[in-house]
């Protein structure tokens, strides 16, 4: 590894020892700060708190999405860096022992549970109708009686969920089909007077009080002044991103725009934060002073579309050179990639994206397209570098097909993988799978199907119209 803002005796530099990145370190600092230049867990490894604690402690938050086409996103950054976990393990780490809590930090997100009086100042925001989404603000403002009276039920009878109160109001159809109850509820919640106290089996959220959900030591905490919190949401911030332009820093925690140069400055004057250069990028970027540049990263993970790797789209252009775009609301016949759509990083690139569906059913996972990411898309195409490291498509459609398999074990559905004929990459892909071996009697996963094998003829696949769920977060 290479040590960088560290001085030879160990004390830290006033600037780093080098000022200056090449864009393969940028990508190794970016991946290793999210937890993957560790190879995950063996498979049958015990899975405890502690290894959902890592998880937290690497990437910060988990973003909160109701779309279950393959799987909930929250859980997949787990499954990308831990292999197979168990998924209500994440449920009771949340939403039973406490430690996170739900509340928007990235978008609505799992959240450490002692980083709540960091958000405060959201909440407060939001009380005074700024940082929000207008149209709740405004109904929190028109409909203050109506708030008023849900916050009363919620203290009365919580944890409540809007379709158990007593004047839910009817859905509409903007808003994902809120009914005013739900409205009241969000305001609520945003601006800290509920808590999210849970989730029902639908995925619907229930509400609460603060002191009814939040640990009592985590109410007792003192609230940080703004500018304290957002120079500490920057600095956790970093620590997930390992290397970033102010604006992935801003990014991860949506932080009021004019507030970032600023704490920035503060920051870099003590010491906290160090400038360096990175080969292609346009702007001075921001680390940590005493981080490890590993010299290699063997990684090999599907990431959900909202994973903290990813979800800034010019940040991952610029240091993956992958356009990754979400093609859910898209009409079907104008859809690129596809319905939902996962990048695939081996090593430290992104090499290809896979269209998943969960055919729960059919007991099979299901790619309605494969593409092998164009070898030209990479940062440094044409080096010498991307010739000796970019995976040839044989070595991209092994991986992948292993991947596949795992991640269908995983999901319950025997480790059964169809593939539809559709992509750049499917051909290569249909023939790794049919060469992977079948697992011995009685054991689950480890499978292989392509096509036909365990899901229906070759291609077929089923229809994803009107796949996309309300968004009842």
């Amino acid at each position: 590894m290479t040590l960088l803002g560290t001085s030879c005796d160990g004390v830290p530099a006033a600037r780093p020892v080098v000022d200056r990145l090449s864009g393969a370190q940028a990508r190794r600092l970016a991946l290793a700060a999210q937890g993957f230049s560790r190879p995950r867990p063996p498979a049958g490894s015990r899975m405890d708190r502690r290894q959902l604690r890592w998880l937290f402690d690497r990437v910060g938050v988990l973003q909160i999405d109701s779309v279950n086409v393959l799987s909930r996103s929250h859980y997949l950054p787990g499954w990308s860096r831990l292999g197979g976990y168990a998924r209500p393990a994440l449920d009771d780490y949340v939403h039973r022992h406490r430690h996170a809590y739900e509340y928007w930090a990235h978008e609505a997100s799992f959240v450490p549970i002692a980083w709540e009086p960091l958000l405060r100042w959201r909440a407060a925001a939001a009380l005074a109708g700024d940082g929000m989404w207008k149209g709740l603000a405004r109904f929190g403002r028109e409909r203050a009686d109506y708030v008023a009276k849900v916050l009363a039920e919620v203290a009365d009878d919580g944890p409540v969920t809007a379709s158990r109160l007593s004047e839910p109001g009817r859905g509409r159809g903007s808003w994902w089909g809120w009914g005013d109850g739900k409205r009241a509820l969000e305001f609520l919640l945003w601006t800290g007077q509920v808590c999210a106290a849970g989730r029902r089996t639908t995925f619907e959220r229930t509400y609460d009080l603060p002191e009814r959900v939040l640990p009592a030591v985590v109410r007792a905490a003192p609230t940080p002044d703004e500018a304290q919190a957002h120079r500490t949401l920057l600095l956790h911030a970093a620590d997930r991103l390992g290397v970033a332009l102010a604006a992935d820093l801003r990014d991860y925690f949506r932080l009021p725009a004019a507030a970032v140069r600023p704490r920035l400055a503060e920051l870099v004057e003590a010491g906290e934060l160090v400038e360096v250069a990175v080969d292609g990028w346009a702007s001075p970027a921001y680390l940590r002073p005493g981080l490890a540049i590993p010299r290699r990263v063997e990684a090999a993970a599907l990431l959900s579309p909202f994973d903290s790797l990813i979800w800034e789209r010019a940040r991952t252009r610029r240091i993956f050179g992958m356009e990754v775009k979400l093609e859910v609301y898209t009409p079907a016949d104008q859809r690129r990639h596809g319905y939902y759509v996962l990048p695939f990083l081996l090593g430290d690139r992104l090499v290809a994206r896979v269209d998943l569906k969960a055919d729960r059913a059919g007991g099979v996972l299901r790619v309605p397209a494969a593409w092998l990411e164009p070898p030209e898309n990479q940062p440094d195409a044409g080096s010498r570098t991307a010739a000796r490291s970019v995976p040839a498509p044989e070595v991209v459609a092994a991986a992948l097909a292993a991947e596949l398999t795992a991640l269908s074990a995983w999901l319950g559905l025997g480790g059964d993988v169809a593939v539809a004929p559709r992509g750049t990459l499917a051909a290569a892909l249909t023939r790794a799978l049919a060469a992977r071996p079948e697992p011995a009697a009685g054991k689950p996963g480890g499978g292989r199907s392509a096509g036909g094998a365990a899901g229906g003829r070759r291609g077929e696949v089923a229809p994803d119209d009107g796949e996309v769920e309300a968004r009842r977060l």
